[in-house]
């Protein structure tokens, strides 16, 4: 270990005010085995030196290091049951209470296969249902990941982690050893940077929010904060669905469980 308290606290305390991401003294190792590749891209000897350059605030170093400390996890169709909420419960209820237009926020969005999944769903589900029309909204605090998702262009390892070949075939063009999304998808989605824990800014009023995994990463505080921020775009009535460990109760008591089978999700409005 090379990376000593004073630089520690330095980058949480820069992390949590760029990102709002609660790092716990003793993430010292994945802090350092993080930062140790961002510190030979610029250059530097080691973290120490990297920690340094962030201290002069060289701003493409800084973005470099939130980039490389925010968890980018996912594939498509991650654990296949909220989609299935989806399509079987979610939809259907939008359809009696929405616009002509439904609109989903994927919320912490990566490189894109949450929307993309979504989207895939939709197109599925738009040609039952004339007269609809439908718009993924992506977000992500790390440019990259944006620039990656609004790309659609994935690796074939990547696409192996849970691609249906049915969607694979239709939806995706191969270009050498890449797949890319065919334009009818990405003309449904799109892809911004912004920060949960910082009210939304350019979004219309969602009819359902995707935001799975990621308030386990922020303080309590930031919590109540990031679901008062959802709860400013989503439509009374609409759903939030979160991930598996995560839930609105004792955060926010505008939202309502919603029990299912095999996921849980919330329903913006009343209850506890």
């Amino acid at each position: 270990m090379t990376l000593q308290d004073s630089d520690f606290t330095f980058v949480i305390g820069m992390i949590r005010q760029r990102s709002s991401i609660d790092l716990q003294p003793g993430k010292e190792y994945l802090v350092e085995s993080r930062l140790a590749p961002v510190a030979r891209k610029f250059g530097d000897k080691d973290v120490a030196a990297l920690v340094h350059r962030l201290r002069r605030n060289d701003r493409e170093a800084c973005d470099a290091v939130v980039d490389a400390l925010t968890t980018n996890e996912t594939s498509w169709f991650r654990d296949v049951h909220p989609f299935d909420a989806f399509t079987r419960l979610m939809l259907p209820e939008v359809k009696k209470f929405g616009g002509p237009t439904v609109n989903v926020w994927s919320a912490a969005s990566s490189s894109g296969q949450e929307a993309y999944s979504l989207a895939l769903l939709l197109l599925d589900w738009l040609p039952v249902n004339p007269g609809r029309t439908a718009k993924i909204h992506g977000t992500d605090i790390s440019p990259t990941m944006v620039a990656r998702a609004t790309a659609g262009k994935y690796s074939q390892l990547e696409i192996n982690r849970g691609m249906p070949v049915k969607y694979m075939v239709k939806y995706f063009d191969q270009v050498g050893r890449d797949w890319i999304v065919k334009p009818e998808v990405r003309a449904m989605t799109s892809f911004r940077q912004g920060n949960l824990a910082q009210p939304p800014v350019g979004l219309p009023q969602m009819d359902i929010v995707f935001l799975r995994n990621v308030l386990i990463y922020f303080d309590l505080p930031t919590k109540r904060q990031v679901l008062a921020n959802v709860r400013k775009v989503l439509r009374p009535g609409g759903f939030l669905v979160l991930g598996g460990a995560e839930s609105t109760i004792t955060l926010d008591t505008n939202f309502t469980r919603v029990e299912t089978e095999k996921v849980v999700i919330f329903r913006n409005g009343g209850g506890t």
